[in-house]
């Protein structure tokens, strides 16, 4: 009898500890230092590392490939009068900024995109980018936005501005993010878009690359291989 009592006295403590640890638990993280050579994260809601750093490396190594990396560098002041051109040397690349235009929120992701593409023209032995900052400080003296650079009359503006600032420019640099999202029940696909264009400041001629990333969102493990699997159950 006692010993039936002591355990109906104490039949709360299993439930409580059980919950005690539980909410320990979620509480708790943990973490570790990558090496170079691990995978990167494959977010489970919306692109991560695993999605924007290879659409910058593809995007920018095309766009790249196909500009002229020898330029005379010249530009106009708002009188009219034409600065004698410098010495030919590496193309002087004006990164004005990323625009999402996809479904999802970039939070930090957008300024480490931004400073991975200035940091791979950089990098290239035939291209230079001007200084984020001046960028910044030379939009807002001239107080014009980005999408307004695309009139010639604004851009030589803009232009000579960065050149009295001693940074003469040949090219802008515009990069555009985009996604389409297709549902099939409790799976969604999304198919990422980085676009580059780069706006030759002499001609107003511009040349244009991009690079695209697939991935499937899955509400199970199964998801995967039920509609990705080796009998192409995604067509139907």
């Amino acid at each position: 009898m006692r010993r039936r009592e002591f355990l109906k006295q104490t039949s709360w403590i299993g439930p409580v500890a059980a919950a005690v640890l539980v909410g320990g638990c979620k509480s708790t993280q943990y973490a570790h230092i990558l090496k170079s050579d691990d995978i990167d994260l494959v977010g489970s809601h919306q692109a991560g590392s695993a999605v924007w750093n290879p659409l910058v490396d593809e995007a920018v190594a095309k766009l790249l490939s196909r500009c002229p990396d020898v330029h005379a560098t010249r530009f106009e002041t708002p009188d009219g009068q034409v600065v004698p051109n410098m010495p030919a040397g590496p193309a002087t690349v004006c990164f004005i900024g990323i625009e999402n235009k996809s479904a999802e929120e970039m939070v930090d992701f957008k300024d480490q995109l931004y400073e991975r593409i200035d940091s791979q023209i950089n990098g290239n032995g035939g291209f230079r980018s001007v200084s984020r900052r001046m960028v910044d400080v030379a939009l807002h003296e001239t107080a014009l936005r980005p999408d307004s650079l695309y009139i010639p009359e604004n851009r030589d503006v803009f232009a000579a501005h960065l050149g009295r600032a001693g940074s003469p420019i040949n090219y802008l640099l515009y990069a555009r993010i985009t996604s389409g999202t297709t549902e099939r029940n409790d799976t969604t696909q999304r198919d990422y878009l980085l676009t580059l264009e780069m706006v030759d400041l002499e001609s107003g001629e511009y040349i244009k690359e991009s690079a695209t990333i697939r991935k499937g969102y899955h509400d199970s493990r199964a998801g995967k291989w039920w509609n990705y699997g080796p009998f192409k159950q995604a067509d139907g």
